[in-house]
């Protein structure tokens, strides 16, 4: 019986593998043993960091919350407690764009916020 060889499965294979590693610097973009190693390597790193990237958005947002909110007199935990005793519920994405580019927008849901804090200050003491 004659031996077979994974012609154009191998060839595809490798083509995926040198495809994918397009861009890459010397050996590792044309060099099939080194550019599969790059890839694989690379495509952890994508994982780890779509998950990453998730995180870094949201202390982003928090950031810009927290210094916009801090323009007005308040600290974001401040600022958070305030917004659930008013009963807004706004996700930090669209609370941190209408803080960067509505100021007016913002500074009104800010006093809804501070007048919801001041409520429950009273009907506490």
């Amino acid at each position: 019986m004659a031996r077979v060889k994974a012609g154009p499965r191998a060839h595809a294979r490798k083509k995926k593998i040198i495809k994918a590693a397009k861009g890459y610097y010397g050996r590792k973009k044309n060099s099939f043993r080194i550019a599969v190693e790059t890839v694989e390597k690379g495509m952890q790193y994508a994982y780890r960091d779509r998950r990453t990237k998730k995180r870094n958005f949201r202390a982003l947002w928090i950031q810009r919350i927290n210094a916009a909110v801090r323009e007005h007199g308040l600290t974001y935990a401040q600022f958070t407690h305030g917004l659930k005793l008013a009963k807004i519920e706004l996700d930090r994405k669209v609370l941190a764009d209408i803080a960067v580019h509505d100021a007016a927008g913002f500074k009104v849901i800010f006093d809804q916020a501070k007048a919801a804090l001041t409520n429950a200050k009273t009907k506490a003491a």
